[in-house]
């Protein structure tokens, strides 16, 4: 894999072309959620930025949990986030069906937290997922606690995504003079 777009860690294909386009989920800066889109010469091109770190939970980095998951409401990502002292958490992302670089909605605060039973282990205060699947309406999580046991979790699409809220607000940039 060659271009901007895959720099560093974190790339997921998504499972089908949008819009006759290869898209991926990056995080080529090291810190952001970005979408890149292959090229007729077969390089990811520069990504545009999806989602930064912004919560407590998640301070000092985002990153995408495995590729996206398409939904009638648009295309579901599981993100993880870390936040102080290396915790990382699980969050969410619905991102739009046809123009993916639109997110839509955003969990207000983690999915899947680590808790008392996460704190021992290899890497403690670490859960962890490598992507979920949907199957009769429930997503089922796949994930690691502290490198040192797996778990799964289960949760209603549907009571997931009326979870989401809109994204906050970003003011306009100032116009040229």
């Amino acid at each position: 894999m060659r271009g901007p777009g895959v720099r560093n860690k974190g790339v997921a294909l998504f499972p089908r072309t949008v819009g006759g386009r290869h898209l991926a989920l990056c995080r080529a800066d090291g810190e952001t959620i970005g979408l890149t889109c292959l090229n007729g010469e077969n390089r990811w091109q520069e990504p545009v930025p999806l989602h930064a770190p912004r919560d407590s939970w998640e301070l000092i980095q985002v990153g995408n949990c495995g590729s996206p998951i398409e939904t009638d409401d648009g295309w579901l990502v599981l993100t993880h986030g870390v936040g102080p002292m290396r915790r990382y958490a699980v969050g969410a992302l619905l991102l739009d069906l046809h123009r993916p670089e639109r997110v839509l909605a955003r969990l207000p605060g983690a999915l899947l937290a680590p808790d008392e039973a996460d704190r021992d282990g290899y890497v403690p205060n670490v859960v962890y997922s490598c992507g979920g699947l949907v199957h009769a309406g429930e997503l089922w999580l796949p994930y690691g606690a502290s490198d040192a046991r797996v778990g799964f979790a289960t949760v209603s699409v549907a009571a997931l995504l009326d979870a989401m809220a809109p994204p906050p607000h970003r003011p306009a940039a100032p116009a040229a003079e």
